[in-house]
């Protein structure tokens, strides 16, 4: 079983990288799976030009680091969208990703081709914010329930951590690493 964290942070070891990793890393305990974390901020990936390109041949017309993620994401069985929120959505840096499964969407819709579609796969969002909007995580969620459909994996729901800004801040929340194992727990246990 794989398990690929994409990582939408640009701060390395982030509250929302350390999320990631917590969840992962109980995942893992409970299914005997391998790792795999991905930081889009050390990736060239351009964003989606909106030339409908795909829609031809279901592949994105950019020749960039996508191409890789485009094949991580296809033999994961488990994958982690972890981002921070800024202004009530996702980083640009998942956002850039996310826009560019269009390719995918049109494999998917327009051209009638599905891949692992016999498989269970689960795709979750991990999110941290400094504030506590009560709507917070919303767009992000609807993003993220998006780019799963178009990849044909199931959404697993969204692990959201609020409250935490400083640079260590989830590290200090026992409550929420806890509810995060929980989480993860669950999630492992829908494989």
């Amino acid at each position: 079983m794989k398990v690929l964290a994409i990582l939408g942070s640009p701060r390395k070891n982030g509250n929302s990288e350390v999320l990631a990793q917590t969840v992962a890393e109980k995942i893992a305990e409970k299914r005997d799976a391998e790792i795999e974390y991905l930081r889009t901020h050390k990736l060239e990936i351009s964003g989606c030009i909106g030339c409908n390109g795909c829609e031809k041949t279901g592949m994105c017309v950019i020749k960039d680091d996508m191409i890789d993620i485009y094949e991580k994401v296809d033999q994961a069985d488990i994958i982690l969208l972890a981002t921070p929120i800024y202004f009530y959505g996702p980083s640009s840096q998942i956002k850039a990703v996310i826009d560019r499964f269009q390719a995918r969407w049109s494999r998917k819709y327009m051209l009638k081709i599905r891949y692992r579609q016999q498989d269970k796969r689960i795709g979750c969002l991990l999110s941290t914010a400094a504030t506590q909007g009560k709507k917070l995580s919303d767009g992000s969620i609807l993003a993220a329930k998006s780019f799963f459909d178009a990849i044909d994996v199931e959404y697993g729901g969204a692990c959201t951590i609020r409250g935490v800004d400083e640079k260590g801040a989830f590290s200090e929340k026992k409550d929420q690493i806890q509810e995060s194992k929980k989480f993860a727990s669950d999630i492992a246990d829908q494989l």
